[in-house]
């Protein structure tokens, strides 16, 4: 078999191309030549790219084989993640790769405002010795505001305070326990304008956050204070800081990033109260190495059939290690559930039983709903497009959880309606230490076996001699049965029998089978494991 394909838009660390590995077959294309950017797409299965690579709709759609859009870096402005989602297509990132790089550099934009370096550098460099020129402030007892106390919040915090300044923070999700563990007053945007000595500002682009550091935020601050934005463009309204600039409302600013980059005649960069750097937050050796890195083993998950945690278009989170063993038996259940509906399915259950019901079981839906859908529709069936397929299918999806299994440590359960039919269900555990996948019931029937890649179902009436006969029909067939367990609810009533067989069956033999022993349903399983 042909390895898959991982395209390498854009330059990446060595060590990247080491953490893929020998699995992958590794091509290289440059990412800025369109027509040679979606004519390799056509076979690829994964793509790795950084910020100069437009992974749109357009290219998404020339990539019949795409499963993973791997960015590595934290933007994903150049990624179309609803058409990827719509496609099935994984989109992954590396969050914290960069987060001591924006950190530090951060603290840099600090330093050289209080101490004017790059102008002192830049004037002695002319030739200039002007020392008087550029007398600067300690940080020592000075007061520093952070907007948005997150991962690089708490970076900066931490080697701020080295410096023995005092760090007062605006976050609205961050509670005090938290802050008080970090040192910091948490208080509210308009105080910590007015206090702080320097503010910096580190919260996610969205439509709330944009321009929130506008005229009246810069009327609040001191004429001494500086403001710097190591995060992302447009969070402070550019013309309103040209304006606080240049009236002294406040004294200096930092600025790595820009609403439009580069910041083509863009009057901040020239005026002498500012530090301005190309947008150099993730640009170290070290974040480039671990952004690289981390997107490689995002990728082999992801080639592999596992779920990402941290994909960015699948919901979900951290998957608990004892949660993790129920994501392939769930799967399969899913896939025994479609094979076993006679109409269209109209509402699914995932029902967790047991001891997983006390952990964070969401991938389970997520999985549930893959397995159910995956011989349904024609498109690529993923852990991303399949709650989007729930929903153009009229769906309807529930995860019910209960601390309560009275028969096995742990039961999954997928329960669903049809629109013109019974209702359906099967469900399934893991059973020893080798945590073997069972099948434990169909609808309503107990039984016992371990899935495998090919299973027949029937339900027929109970009667002397039936075991035989369609034993025969299968052995004439050249159909071995591997195992099968018989269930029923009472004498002389309805049977279940489940068989494990060695290979596929034809159509011909399971309409004779069934015309044979008058099996009211008869179904094949087949189990992609």
């Amino acid at each position: 078999m042909s390895k898959p394909v991982v395209l390498i838009a854009e330059e990446l660390s060595p060590a990247t191309v080491d953490a893929l590995g020998p699995d992958f077959e590794i091509r290289n294309v440059d990412g800025t030549d369109r027509p040679a950017l979606l004519s390799a797409l056509s076979d690829a299965h994964a793509i790795l790219v950084r910020s100069a690579t437009k992974v749109d709709a357009e290219a998404i759609a020339a990539a019949p084989q795409l499963q993973v859009i791997a960015r590595a870096g934290v933007g994903l402005d150049n990624v179309d993640i609803k058409a990827a989602t719509t496609a099935g297509v994984m989109v992954v990132n590396a969050p914290t790769s960069n987060i001591i790089s924006a950190a530090e550099l951060t603290v840099g934009h600090i330093l050289s405002l209080a101490r004017h370096i790059p102008a002192a550098h830049a004037s002695l460099a002319a030739g200039a010795w002007k020392r008087s020129s550029y007398t600067g402030v300690e940080l020592y007892e000075k007061t520093v505001g952070i907007i948005g106390l997150g991962r690089i919040g708490a970076l900066i915090t931490q080697r701020l305070q080295a410096f023995g300044v005092s760090v007062i923070a605006y976050d609205p999700y961050v509670t005090t326990a938290r802050a008080q563990q970090l040192g910091v007053e948490l208080v509210s945007l308009e105080d910590l304008l007015r206090r702080a000595d320097f503010t910096t500002i580190h919260m996610p682009k969205t439509p709330e956050t944009v321009g929130m550091i506008s005229d009246d935020q810069f009327a609040l601050m001191k004429p001494t204070a500086f403001v710097v934005n190591v995060a992302r463009g447009g969070l402070i309204d550019e013309d309103a800081l040209y304006r606080a600039l240049t009236s002294n409302t406040i004294a200096g600013a930092g600025l790595d990033v820009f609403v439009s980059e580069p910041p083509k005649d863009s009057p901040l960069v020239s005026l002498p109260n500012v530090v301005v750097t190309p947008h150099l937050g993730a640009s170290t050796d070290e974040a480039q190495e671990k952004a690289g890195v981390a997107v490689a083993k995002s990728v082999r998950l992801a080639l592999g059939g596992e779920l990402v945690p941290d994909a960015v278009n699948v919901a979900g989170g951290v998957i608990d290690p004892y949660v993790r063993p129920g994501i392939p038996l769930v799967e399969k259940l899913g896939q025994v559930f479609t094979a076993m509906a006679t109409s269209p399915v109209t509402s699914i259950d995932v029902e967790v039983h047991g001891e997983l019901a006390e952990y964070d079981v969401s991938v389970l839906k997520l999985a549930a709903l893959k397995g159910v859908f995956t011989d349904v529709v024609s498109d690529q069936v993923s852990y991303v497009n399949a709650p989007l397929i729930a929903e153009q299918r009229g769906v309807t999806v529930r995860l019910i959880t209960d601390g309560d299994s009275p028969e096995y440590r742990n039961l999954l359960t997928i329960r669903g309606a049809q629109s013109d039919g019974p209702a359906i269900s099967v469900s399934g555990t893991l059973t020893g230490s080798k945590q073997v996948e069972k099948l434990v019931e169909i609808n309503g029937y107990d039984v016992e076996v371990a899935l495998d890649k090919h299973h027949v179902v029937m339900a027929y009436t109970d009667r002397p001699g039936i075991v035989a006969v369609y034993g025969k029909e299968f052995g004439d067939a050249g159909i071995n049965i591997a195992a099968m367990q018989i269930a029923r609810q009472s004498a002389g009533g309805e049977a279940l029998s489940v068989l494990t067989v060695d290979s596929p069956v034809p159509d011909e033999v399971l309409e004779h089978v069934r015309s044979t022993i008058d099996a009211a349903s008869l179904r094949e399983i087949d189990i992609t494991l």
